[in-house]
Parts: structure tokens; sequence; C-alpha cells
């Protein structure tokens, strides 16, 4: 078998992402036929740096999912090394004996072999779940507490707004790069601090849930008790499992690595999202609607969350876009000093470390998960803009 030419490596890379154009082909497809009535998602197709935000983010969604947790996509295991492929380039045929090719592999190995034998290409793919599996539901995480924070602190001002400001800013006041990196220290994985740190953030997702509840359905009593049994038993399930690796079910669990990152992400990202909510809330509490809601008889928690809250959901989308982005970037400089995740993890940030010590020689290795982070998080920062246009709009 020959090297196969940069056209012919091109043709099957797109040959090897066909699910992933099927996927948003349809995605674009629903969305764009039904636009009207999807409010400022459906707006988003209106704005072309919108939707070249959206496709981007949601081709590397689409690649994690399908590639990473499906093997859809990826050629070889991402783990398995090969003696004869070690820092062999692009469209190199896969051999694991000169001369032959393994049985029932793919025949080549797309984006070349990194300094371990092991497929570019797959570890490429492969990476795009790392960052799915923590970016967006951290970052809701962070949502969730700087929310649950930041209503009443902007709302009730006074005391309770001087201290919860006082400790943001005192968070805000360590660089961002050195707070995360010293979360992630082994050190401080030792003394058991993030996982006391879990069980304090994880357990606001629970509380936020239980009020939106509680102040939504309150005049329908048995309608509000079901509602706030149910969020309570399976809150309290997950928070078991996730913040204390605790669940009675054994079901569900969080490696202790991947836990880490997790609280290091929510701990960054919260007190910027309070300070977002108190200023936002600051300002939409003088609002009409916000008095007329007093006149009414609402109570404080209702006209937080069903009146202040929505009002406030164009700025906190905007923001929520570009904090994933954020977050995606700080995943890639852990991975890329080597902290947080497992060392064979083919998250992006450690495929770029690894690629670096032979950048001069080999650029093959690092090149491809560099430009796939460029990628995500420009895609991102489009979408972002293109909701921050649509949402000026309305």
């Amino acid at each position: 078998m020959e090297l196969l030419d940069w056209g012919e490596i091109f043709m099957r890379i797109l040959a090897r992402f066909i699910p992933v154009w099927i996927a948003l082909a349809v995605t674009f497809g629903l969305s764009i036929a039904g636009k009207r009535r999807l409010g400022l998602y459906g707006k988003l197709f209106d704005s072309p740096i919108g939707m070249a935000g959206f496709a981007l983010v949601m081709f590397w969604v689409f690649t994690g999912i399908l590639g990473g947790a499906f093997d859809m996509i990826v050629t070889h295991d991402v783990l398995a090394q090969s003696a004869a492929m070690k820092n062999e380039v692009p469209g190199t045929p896969y051999t694991k004996m000169i001369g032959t090719v393994a049985e029932g592999a793919y025949p080549y190995y797309l984006l070349g072999g990194d300094n371990l034998g092991r497929d570019v290409f797959s570890r490429m793919v492969a990476g795009a779940w790392e960052v799915m599996k923590i970016a967006p539901f951290a970052t809701i995480f962070a949502f969730m507490v700087g929310i649950t924070l930041g209503l009443p602190a902007g709302y009730y001002g006074r005391r309770l707004d001087t201290i919860l400001s006082f400790l943001a800013n005192l968070i805000l006041a360590f660089p961002v790069i050195l707070l995360f990196y010293l979360l992630v220290t082994p050190e401080i994985v030792a003394t058991g601090i993030p996982v006391y740190m879990a069980a304090v953030l994880f357990i606001f997702p629970v509380i936020f849930l239980v009020t939106l509840l509680q102040t939504r359905f309150f005049t329908q009593t048995l309608k509000r008790n079901i509602y706030v049994a149910i969020t309570l038993v399976i809150g309290l399930w997950l928070y078991l499992g996730i913040a204390w690796d605790a669940d009675p079910l054994g079901i569900v669990s969080f490696p202790p690595n991947l836990l880490v990152v997790f609280v290091a992400v929510v701990f960054v990202n919260a007190p910027t999202v309070f300070r977002i909510v108190r200023g936002l809330t600051m300002d939409i509490k003088t609002r009409d609607y916000v008095a007329a809601a007093k006149t009414r008889g609402e109570g404080p928690w209702y006209i937080m969350l069903w009146e202040i809250l929505p009002n406030a959901r164009g700025p906190l989308i905007v923001d929520f876009c570009l904090r994933i982005g954020y977050t995606t970037i700080l995943l890639g400089t852990l991975g890329f000093f080597g902290l947080g995740l497992s060392p064979e993890s083919p998250d992006w940030g450690s495929t770029i470390n690894e690629g670096r010590k032979l950048l001069s020689i080999y650029p093959h290795p690092a090149l491809p998960p560099a430009l796939a982070l460029l990628t995500l998080v420009l895609g991102l920062n489009l979408l972002a803009d293109g909701l921050r246009e649509e949402s000026l709009r309305d």
C-alpha cells in the first residue's frame, strides 16, 4: 500500500464525517423550516454570523457524540499504540508489521501517528467528546450557582449584597489560570478540598430547581408537591453520586480526576456569572412590570425567577456561549500542563502538549487538535455574536 496524497486524505476524512454532515443537514433543515416558532433560537437563522457559528459548534458537538461516544467516526482505538507508526506522516498505511495491514483495521492513519504510534485523527475526534462531557455541563452548573446567588444579591441589596459581592471579588482577584491551576494540582486534590467544594457547589442546582417549581406552582398545592418531590429525589440522588460518589444504587459516579476539573470550572466561572446576574437584577428590578408584580402581591422569589430572570435571558444566553468557549480554552490549558484529566486522555490540550515536543520536525500530531480547539472557540464566539445581534432586535 502506498502513501496517500493530500487530495485522497481530504476525501477520506470527509467520508468519515458523513454521519456528522447528515446530522447537520437534518438540524439545519428542521430549524430553518420552523424558525418562526422557535423564538430566539429560530431568529438565529436570520443572522449569517450566527448560522456560521452554530454550524461550527454543532459540527464538533455531533463529532463528539457520534465519534467519541459511539465510535462512528474514529478509525482506530485512541489508546492503541503501534511501534511501526511512531511519528509517521499523514496518509501512511497502518501496519503492525512491515508490509502487512492489521486484520479488520482501517488501512491508513489519515492524519499520521504521534510519538507513541497512536492515530492522530482518532484522538482529535475523541478529544471533542472530552470537551462535550465537561464544558457545557460545568458551565450550566456555574450559571445555576451564579443565578441562585446573584438574584437575591441584586434584588435585596444591603448586607447580603455586600457579603456575596466581597466573596465573589475575592475569588476574582486571583488570576483565572493560576486559580484553575492550583485547584487541580495533586497536592490540593490530596487534601480533599475539591470534594468538599463539590458538596457545596453541586447542591445549588437542586436548590435552584426546587425554588423555581415552588414559586411557579405555589397556588397549585398537589402539583407543586409532586414536582418538588420528584426534583428532590432525582436531584439528591445525582448529588450523592456526583459529589460524594455515594449513589445507593451504584449507577451514578464521577471519576475523581474528572470531578476535580468539573469543580474547578464551576468555582472559577460562578463569581463572574454572579456579578452579571446581580447587575442585571439591579437594573430590571426598577422596571414597571416588577412594580406591578409587587402590587399583585407576588413574593420576592417569584419576582426574581419569573419576572426578572426571563427578562435577563438575552445577555445571559450570550454570556453562556462565550463562557463555554472560555471553559474550552481552560480545559485545553490544563491538558497542556498535564493536569486534570488522565495522562492518556485524548483531550486536545494533552494532545497538543505531546505533539509540540517534536513540532519543528513532526508538526502533524499537534496541528489537528490545535485547529479543532480554534474552530470550536471561534464558533462559540460567532454564535454569541449572532445571538447578541438578534436579542437586541427584540
